[in-house]
């Protein structure tokens, strides 16, 4: 378990983070997307330039996920854990 904030809920099957579990989570979450469209907007027929820009942030919010999500990332096979 970490000392750290839980905003995430850690997914079921798989690895990484499921649905946000906490405010801070969402307004992370709803940020994200936010920026993704409008710079997705602003650099329509630019692709090189969007995946420039948008990279950081990417890398920025899949962090951020990680670290706040409750247990960890890990791979999960569906148990209760």
């Amino acid at each position: 378990m970490s000392d750290g904030p839980e905003w995430f809920a850690p997914k079921r099957y798989g690895y990484g983070s499921g649905k946000p579990i906490s405010w801070q989570g969402w307004v992370l979450t709803l940020g994200f997307v936010a920026l993704a469209i409008g710079l997705s907007v602003r650099f329509a027929h630019r692709p090189l330039q969007l995946f420039a820009v948008l990279a950081p942030f990417i890398v920025a919010f899949t962090v951020t996920c990680a670290r706040t999500t409750r247990g960890g990332w890990r791979w999960r096979w569906g148990g209760e854990d």
